[in-house]
Order: structure tokens, then C-alpha cells, then sequence
């Protein structure tokens, strides 16, 4: 089991200094909007990953007129005590475990599993590539140990080949035994992240229709479909094919950093054709099997941050959502809502379960 008792918040945000135990497996932040109750979510997201959900800019997560912040969590993870400091200031970020701090900080991640569900997800049905990308990639992180540092290692690597093809108008001699050796690492770590993207899919789609049909109240078919230009060609092979077309470019323009996920709904895309209670309930199915596959993977629940469902679902999938994490095979929730009253009655067949904590 995974539980946080405690964080504390030190100029993150809008606080400036402020500390919440928690002693229920259901925990209902509320308040009116702008009172804090995303931000006491994202520290929470925060001291998981060691960075933000919803910005990649310390200077946006650090209180006004100061130069930096500090997070503080203390969880019970399998009757072990874990706490973890997060601190930002001047410009320096430091991220430490048990009072070890980590030299590299994807050492982190997987450590304290979770998952979060805000009004913004929706962009990984109607964004970009790159939203659908990282959602994925924020999975697989947490399940399996190296994926991360083959995803920067490519992500590194690519810089640089990318810098050397904008480069080479201005080089006077062929730089092709340096693509070479770019490829070779690109190879090196670009296979293996296909290769568990592409072993992950299939099953994970089961348990996305199966929280889908529940969460809908009816069976549609579901699907998601990996697009990836190594189903047919080694990355080896796709490198060498475009080199030339990447100098002109003076980008690479094939690889995993182009991997798309298509989201299916009796087989035409959602992004297009699904309706608005649709992709919600697909939105929510997806991060609900992600926490599943979690749940078994690690053999204890992940925590479950939930922003704003209540404005975002109609009732009737709240209720169906409600209880699901109310069930035995669920671990703490965060919930934010704007009404007291609103959570206190959706949990009344289980008021032992929810603490409320009031923001002004």
C-alpha cells in the first residue's frame, strides 16, 4: 500500500507556507476557485515525479517575489517510511529520498507511482503527437526501469544530430562518419523503446475498453493503434534511407520522436468523430487502465489525483467513477471540487472513507 500523511508547502505557488496531514483513504480537497486546491494537487504530483503537471517552468511553480521553493512529503509505502524534499532556489533544483539526494532525478520516477486526471488531458485526444507521446512515455517510466534513459539518451542524441545537419551548409567537409556514429546511438536507444511501446499496446487496450463500456454504461469498441515507422523498417535501415532527405531537411525527420498513437472508436478516429462525453469517458478509461496496469506492476495501488471531475463528467459517470475508487481494489484519491456538499454526498454509502479539507 501506498499512502502520503503529510506535505508541506513552502512558497510553491500561491502558498507561502502551509502543512496538511491526511488520514483517509479518500481525500476531498474544496473551495471556491483559486483558493489552491490544483496546486496542493500538483505538489503532490510534484514530490512523485519532480516536476510539475501542468508547467515546465520552476519560475511559474515558485510564489510571487520569491527566488525559489521547497516541498516536504512524508508516504508509508509497504509500512516503510518514505520522504522525499523537493527544493528550488536561485535556480538549482535539488530532489532527495530518505534524506539521499539523487544525482540524477529519473532515478525517482516509478518510486512513488501515480496518476493524474485534470481538465487539460483532453489534449492527448485532440492534441499532437507529442501530448500522446508523453502520456505514453510517463506510463512506461514508471513501469519499466531504463526506459527513461533510453528515452533522454535518444532525446540527447538527437540534438545533436539535429544540430550537425543545420549545421553542415557551413561545414566544408562531409560529416558523414559523425551521422555514423549519431545513428549507431540512435539505434541503440531508439530499438529499445519501440520495442516496449510496441509490447505494451496490445494488452493495455483490454483494460482501457473494459473501464470504457463501465464508465460509458454501453459497449463500443475501442482501439488504439501505434503508428510507428519501424513496424516496417529497422531504425537502422530508416536512418540510412533519409539521410539524404535529412540534410536537406536539416532535421531527422523519421525515428520513435515521431510516434503517433491513434485513438479509434468503432474504428474511425475519436479526435474527429467521437462525441464530448465520448472522449471523456475514453480519457478517463485511459488513465484508469494506466493506473491498473500500474496497480499490478508494482503490486500495491498508485495515489490517484483527480481534478475537477465533478464539473467535467455528468452525474451519472460520477457516480460510476465514485464507485470504482471507492472499491477495495483502490488506493488513496485526491479529489478536488469546488462543493463540500457535492463530495460529501457522492461518498454518503461510504462517509468512513473521505476526509474533507476546506480551502479559503
Amino acid at each position: 500500500m501506498l499512502s502520503l500523511q503529510s506535505i508541506t508547502l513552502v512558497q510553491f505557488k500561491n502558498y507561502v507556507q502551509q502543512h496538511f496531514r491526511f488520514d483517509r483513504r479518500v481525500v476531498g480537497i474544496t473551495g471556491p476557485n483559486g483558493s489552491g486546491k490544483t496546486n496542493l494537487l500538483d505538489a503532490i504530483y510534484y514530490v512523485c515525479f519532480t516536476k510539475s503537471y501542468f508547467t515546465n517552468s520552476e519560475s511559474q511553480n515558485t510564489h510571487y517575489h520569491t527566488n525559489g521553493f521547497r516541498l516536504e512529503a512524508c508516504f508509508d509505502k509497504n509500512q516503510a517510511a518514505a520522504k522525499v524534499i523537493c527544493t528550488f532556489k536561485d535556480g538549482r533544483k535539488e530532489i532527495s529520498l530518505n534524506d539521499d539526494t539523487y544525482d540524477r532525478f529519473s532515478r525517482h520516477i516509478g518510486q512513488l507511482p501515480a496518476v493524474m486526471i485534470a481538465p487539460d488531458d483532453a489534449e492527448i485526444i485532440l492534441g499532437g503527437s507529442e501530448e500522446r507521446r508523453k502520456w505514453l512515455d510517463g506510463l512506461l517510466s514508471q513501469l519499466f526501469p531504463g526506459y527513461l534513459d533510453h528515452l533522454m539518451a535518444y532525446q540527447k542524441v538527437l540534438q545533436q544530430r539535429n544540430s550537425l545537419l543545420k549545421s553542415l551548409p557551413n561545414q566544408p567537409q562531409s560529416q558523414d562518419a559523425l551521422l555514423d556514429i549519431f545513428d549507431a546511438q540512435l539505434v541503440q536507444h531508439g530499438e529499445p523503446v519501440f520495442a516496449l511501446r510496441n509490447a505494451f499496446l496490445p494488452d493495455f487496450i483490454a483494460q482501457v475498453q473494459a473501464r470504457y463500456d463501465y464508465l460509458a454504461g454501453r459497449h463500443e469498441v475501442v482501439n488504439i493503434r501505434y503508428q510507428c515507422s519501424l513496424h516496417d523498417q529497422s531504425l537502422g535501415g530508416i536512418l540510412a534511407a533519409n539521410r539524404n532527405r535529412d540534410k536537406l531537411l536539416q532535421r531527422t525527420s523519421e525515428g520513435i520522436h515521431r510516434d503517433d498513437l491513434l485513438f479509434l472508436l468503432d474504428e474511425h478516429a475519436m479526435k474527429s468523430s467521437a462525441s464530448q462525453g465520448q472522449r471523456k469517458s475514453f480519457l478517463f478509461a485511459l488513465k484508469l487502465a494506466q493506473y491498473e496496469v500500474m496497480k499490478q506492476q508494482k503490486q500495491y495501488p498508485p495515489l490517484l489525483l483527480l481534478d475537477d471531475v465533478f464539473e467535467k463528467l455528468d452525474q451519472e459517470r460520477v457516480m460510476r467513477l465514485i464507485a470504482l475508487v471507492s472499491s477495495p481494489g483502490y488506493g488513496q484519491v485526491f479529489i478536488t471540487d469546488t462543493h463540500a456538499a457535492r463530495l460529501q454526498a457522492a461518498f454518503a454509502g461510504n462517509p468512513e472513507l473521505l476526509q474533507l479539507i476546506a480551502m479559503t
